[in-house]
């Protein structure tokens, strides 16, 4: 039998190096990390073949005194934390200690370093795990690492590295994600000795929103709406993506936990879950979003890459993340301007709620009163479709064009202050309605934006009415494991405000007396199953929401204008009213966009006008 014995500290540092350092970019990370904890305000990286021949952080940070050379080379020696105390209230980001000499274990490593106030500056290097004597160098007050020949003593981890351009891209896609959120940083990216990225320090608001669109471009911010709440100890402040600006991959996600990026599961649930009813399936939202919070709410020492974290609340933040994103996205409402260029120059937040396009004035309450009158109750949900076909209302005949040409008519209505969408002209092909706003021409798909507004009212007549359940004819019994048991029984009251009777019949099983009405027919096992294991997952589900939305939809759909349905102009003006006073009318319920703008600079392209 073999006996138990000390392992040799270099081959802890290169067991610890398979943890912290999978690739080029892994270094970058914990490197520019350490150089932001420092202080720095200016941080230089060169790479060189993609980070396997030479990767150098230059930063103008606090230092490390000459005495201290050894010790930051050295495993789990840090100046971060001291005690348990520390740990549990973590600032930096970084704090265990091992980044330094892991990636010194397994490269040919250099630190030169001058403090603060020191007369000169040291120097210190590693090859493979074995340090060498301090020695005294020329260097400006901060620190200069150099990491050459990455796994040049493990070939079986180099032959692992992709190709060039690949670990670069991920290399630049570390900058980009961490300058989003340091901004008070100058971050400055070179490949091969060609300048890649250079991104200025940002002195104020005006300065961090061009700091997104130099990383994420400017389409970003033209199709994001901004987001500003705090609640509960919690503060949630960034950009969100509009989702008709969706993208085929989750390449535009950035998270930050008190300036940290992370990919957490919780986080991605609660987006998902916000998106839910307005995104097309099979897309991804974007977004920057920054969450802060008390350190000691949140655990950052769970993952040895520091990628993932733990919320000591996570049911909170969840609930917290969901609303605030949702009410942001509920506000998207059809004709609003999101964040336009100027707004972008100058660092002002556009606003959750409709706004009018520039140049106009606010939409007066008459705009927002009437329309297609849709007035729907639970109980006989199709009652109010008649409305559409029936007379316009009164209310919208002085909203009708006259018998006037069309650009005298628009005249008069600018003058006057015309709505966001503007006024129809037409309807093409019985399908679009064509109308006339302050910026141009805007295109409406009638039945999808007739579809969003029946479905919205349908939800908010089932939220007035609450969720009415029945008695099952005969109850269900469902085999379950004995933590679910204990959940269920945990978790009454939870059940009881979505419409449940369910209760542990046994050590491995539970029964379902009573469901409610909406899901009525649908497969109620499957969907028990689900809401237990939102509940051991998240703390909360929206399992029964989404299924009566699923309903809710479908009627919506049925109940909504046909195409090839003939509209009058003053029908069509009362949808238009309709859309800027519905929330999320910028997309049906199958996250389709309702509406598009062609703005007169897109028209006068395309017939090549001015040229």
């Amino acid at each position: 039998m073999s006996r138990i014995h000390p392992l040799p500290p270099e081959l802890v540092n290169q067991i610890a190096a398979g943890e912290v350092i999978e690739r080029p970019a892994s270094v970058v990370k914990e490197l520019v990390e350490n150089s932001l904890d420092a202080g720095a305000r200016r941080i230089e990286i060169d790479i060189e073949q993609g980070g396997a021949r030479l990767i150098r952080v230059r930063d103008d940070g606090g230092g490390i005194d000459a005495d201290d050379l050894p010790l930051a080379v050295s495993a789990h020696a840090t100046s971060k934390i001291a005690s348990f105390d520390d740990l549990e209230r973590v600032g930096t980001l970084g704090f265990r200690g091992e980044a330094l000499p892991s990636i010194a274990s397994v490269s040919r490593f250099a630190l030169t370093s001058r403090a603060a106030g020191a007369d000169a500056a040291w120097r210190i290097e590693v090859d493979g795990g074995k340090p060498r004597a301090i020695a005294p160098a020329q260097h400006p007050p901060g620190t200069n690492v150099e990491v050459r020949d990455l796994f040049y003593n493990l070939p079986a981890r180099r032959k692992f590295l992709r190709a060039e351009r690949t670990e670069f891209g991920h290399i630049d896609e570390l900058v980009k994600s961490i300058a989003l959120a340091r901004t008070a940083a100058e971050f400055r990216l070179s490949h091969n000795g060609k300048p890649v990225r250079m991104l200025k320090a940002a002195r104020d608001a005006g300065d961090h929103a061009r700091r997104v669109a130099d990383v994420l471009g400017d389409d970003f911010l033209a199709q994001s709406l901004a987001v500003e709440h705090a609640a509960a100890g919690l503060r949630l402040h960034g950009w969100v993506g509009l989702p008709t600006a969706s993208r085929a991959q989750a390449d535009q996600q950035y998270f930050h936990v008190n300036g940290r990026l992370v990919r957490d599961r919780l986080v991605a649930h609660a987006v998902r879950q916000a998106y839910a009813d307005v995104l097309f399936h099979g897309r991804h939202a974007a977004f920057v979003l920054f969450l802060e919070l008390d350190p000691v709410l949140v655990d950052v020492n769970v993952h040895p890459a520091k990628h993932e974290v733990r919320f000591r609340e996570g049911r909170l933040v969840h609930d917290f993340l969901y609303r605030t994103l949702d009410d942001a996205l509920s506000g998207a409402r059809a004709g609003a301007r999101p964040m336009a260029p100027a707004a972008v120059e100058s660092g002002a937040a556009a606003p959750f709620a409709m706004a009018a396009p520039a140049g106009t004035s606010a939409p007066p309450a008459a705009w927002r009163q009437g329309g297609l009158g849709l007035g729907v109750s639970v109980g006989e949900p199709l009652a109010g479709y008649a409305a559409l076909l029936g007379e316009p209302r009164a209310a919208f005949d002085a909203l009708a064009p006259r018998a006037t040409p069309a650009a005298a008519e628009a005249a008069e209505a600018e003058a006057n202050g015309m709505p966001p969408l503007g006024f129809a002209l037409a309807q093409l092909h019985g399908i679009y309605v064509l109308a006339e706003n302050a910026h141009g021409l805007v295109l409406v798909d009638m039945h999808a934006a007739h579809e969003r507004i029946t479905y919205e009212k349908l939800k908010a007549a089932q939220d007035g009415a609450g969720i009415r359940a029945q008695l099952l004819l005969v109850p269900l019994t469902l085999s379950v494991s004995e933590r679910e048991a204990a959940l269920v029984e945990e978790q009454g009251e939870a059940f009881a405000a979505l419409g449940f009777d369910v209760a542990r019949s046994g050590p491995q099983s539970v029964v379902v007396r009573r469901i409610p009405v909406l899901l009525d027919g649908a497969e109620v096992a499957q969907l028990v199953r689900d809401v237990i294991a939102d509940l051991a997952t998240h703390g909360q589900t929206r399992r029964i929401e989404e299924h009566a939305n699923e309903l809710l939809a479908t009627m919506a759909c049925h109940g909504s204008v046909r195409a090839n349905r003939r509209l009058s102009v003053t029908e069509m003006n009362a949808l238009l009213r309709e859309m800027e006073a519905t929330e999320r009318s910028g997309q049906c319920n199958h996250g389709r966009p309702t509406w598009v703008q062609l703005a007169i600079p897109e028209l006068d392209r395309l017939f090549l006008r001015g040229r």
